[in-house]
């Protein structure tokens, strides 16, 4: 811990230029964010971002008053995201199908795409795989049996509103309801992007959450989400990881985070220099497909892992948009060659409208049995379920024991060959049939 925690400064709210708002929600975030007017410009050593060829394309084509200091402000893009139909008709050449989907939707997760991410999306294509992820169709309508509202039972492990205490050692901490992008397959669907919702998150709820930790020795790690923490300004995640850091028994704290892909110009040397101070710190990103490892993505990570940050990925794996193995393969090694671990391989979850993106299990298995042996295990991320109802992620692992022979386990390689280890007392494996002999 440094110096300046020791002495409590960091422990301060913020300034009273940057003041507090009452929630942090879709409607107070835009305050949250957006300069005042009495504020400096912003330096130009902050705006020093790379734009790929064809960003800049885009936005000289939709945005031709933008310049490349703007485009490169994470906060106009944050204002300038495509909200509305008219927005999207004007970028995209929209089917039937997602004009009428977009058309009747209310409520939460509502349309929210950055210039940035749109840019990367095929505009004439409604199949594109990232396009797929953002805009809404009427499958999304589509309720399944099985699917709910919260099919990972948050609300009913929460404690305090806003921190979900699951595991034993570890809390899971929402800290607002604003994303920069909106996925639509978001586990968080029924709060996210809705600040007249039943679900509010404001600096009272954050207040007690820290009073419930400062109360809860056996938590040791605590996982920021969302929302996108990252939507959050500086000097507030400042103020946020600093009272965390300042609870003794919090040993680590995760950021949980998709701005750092989808809007990757988020990533300002002042916002390394506030994730710098509240060290040991860690990233989870958030990846779909290898069209998301752009320069502007391969300079955000690079910024946050020279920072020390270790990166972890998370994919959810999406029908017709990454459930191939060789799609899987460039997203992993892209990633490591960012100096990002791929962690996890998720499962889609059961919200409701979304068996459009969800795949049998079975093809999250034959995808991991394509990587391993095949790459470095760096590469091969852990394929999990979130049980539905609360249960907690599950590891799901291809089945590699073929059966067994007195002290002899056998084992199937990554090639199908059969080997023997030896097991002495051990009886894994004999309840199966080895149908062929084992080498």
């Amino acid at each position: 811990m440094n110096l300046q925690l020791l002495r409590g400064r960091d422990l301060r709210p913020p300034s009273r230029r940057v003041s507090l708002p009452a929630a942090v929600s879709e409607t107070t975030s835009a305050a949250l964010i957006s300069p005042s007017p009495l504020e400096a410009p912003a330096r130009k050593k902050t705006l020093s971002f790379p734009v790929d060829r064809d960003s800049r394309a885009f936005y000289r084509r939709f945005y031709p008053d933008t310049s490349a200091a703007e485009w490169n402000d994470w906060r106009w893009q944050m204002r300038t995201r495509i909200r509305t139909l008219s927005e999207l008709e004007r970028v995209f050449a929209l089917s039937a199908d997602e004009r009428q989907a977009v058309a009747g939707h209310t409520g939460s997760l509502p349309v929210g795409i950055t210039p940035y991410y749109a840019s990367l999306m095929g505009l004439t294509d409604a199949q594109e795989p990232l396009r797929r992820t953002h805009i809404m169709v009427g499958d999304e309508y589509v309720r399944q049996p099985g699917e709910e509202d919260d099919p990972l039972g948050e609300d009913h492990d929460t404690v305090v509103p806003g921190l979900v205490h699951r595991y034993p050692d570890r809390v899971l901490f929402l800290t607002t309801g604003t994303c920069s992008t909106y996925c639509r397959y978001c586990t968080r669907s029924r709060l996210v992007g809705n600040p007249g919702g039943e679900y509010q998150f404001n600096v009272r709820n954050w207040e007690m959450a820290f009073a419930y930790l400062e109360e809860h020795s056996e938590v040791r790690d605590v996982l920021l989400s969302g929302g996108d923490p990252l939507t959050i300004g500086d000097d507030k995640l400042d103020y946020l990881l600093g009272r965390l850091r300042a609870i003794k028994h919090i040993e680590f704290v995760r950021i949980g985070t998709k701005m750092p892909t989808v809007l990757p110009q988020r990533v300002t040397k002042d916002l390394v220099k506030v994730l710098k101070k509240h060290h040991p710190l860690w990233v989870s990103l958030h990846f779909t497909h290898p069209k998301e490892l752009t320069p502007e993505v391969t300079e955000s990570t690079a910024r946050l892992a020279d920072a020390g940050i270790p990166l972890g990925s998370q994919t959810v794996l999406l029908r017709g948009i990454n459930d191939d193995a060789a799609v899987m393969k460039t997203l992993m090694h892209g990633l490591l060659k960012r100096r990002v671990k791929p962690y996890y391989l998720y499962q889609c979850d059961p919200i409701k409208g979304s068996s459009h993106f969800r795949t049998p299990v079975s093809k999250g298995l034959e995808i991991i049995s394509a990587l391993r042996g095949h790459t470095t295990g760096y590469a091969t991320p852990m394929f999990v379920i979130d049980a539905p109802g609360g249960g907690g992620k599950i590891l799901m692992n291809p089945d590699f024991v073929v059966g067994r022979e007195g002290d002899d386990i056998l084992l199937r390689n990554f090639e199908g060959k059969v080997y023997r280890y030896p097991d002495p007392g051990g009886t894994l494996g004999s309840d199966k049939h080895l149908p062929i002999a084992a080498e």
